[in-house]
């Protein structure tokens, strides 16, 4: 497996194994402990969980807006009634194609497609795609690379 989905689904797991509400969110020491939990049953190279943890982190952080934006998007669906997987992945998906300027926008969709497919139910990639489609339409950068240094 590629190292970089790799990253994306532990934080997933990570993120639906905690099925946080944005409201909720961690204190730091909460998250650290939390984070050592998790990888005390997830197996992972050092390099694997710093990235992961990395990610985790800043999609925490994230949360408010991240909901926000699937709220607003996901037409005739609560928050609360998106599944957690599809919700972890659109969480993560919507961080990396806000702030993550290294990663194009069509990367992370298509990522949260292959890992929607792979987690979620038979229809959750569509889901996805369908969410992160339109928010990607909103987006005031290139889709397709990352913008020159």
């Amino acid at each position: 497996m590629a190292r970089r989905r790799e990253i994306r689904e532990a934080a997933m797991q990570f993120l639906y194994a905690h099925g946080l509400a944005a409201e909720e969110g961690f204190a730091p020491d909460e998250l650290a402990a939390a984070l050592d939990r998790f990888w005390a049953l997830r197996q992972g190279s050092r390099h694997i969980r710093r990235d992961a943890d990395a990610l985790i982190r800043a999609a925490v952080e994230f949360l408010p807006e991240a909901d926000a934006q699937i709220a607003a998007l996901s037409e005739n669906f609560a928050l609360d009634r998106v599944t957690a997987v599809d919700r972890s992945i659109l969480r993560l998906a919507l961080y990396e194609m806000v702030k993550r300027e290294d990663v194009p926008p069509i990367v992370a969709l298509n990522e949260a497609i292959e890992i929607a497919k792979r987690f979620g139910t038979p229809d959750s990639w569509r889901f996805v795609n369908g969410i992160l489609d339109q928010f990607a339409k909103s987006l005031d950068r290139p889709l397709r690379q990352v913008p020159k240094s």
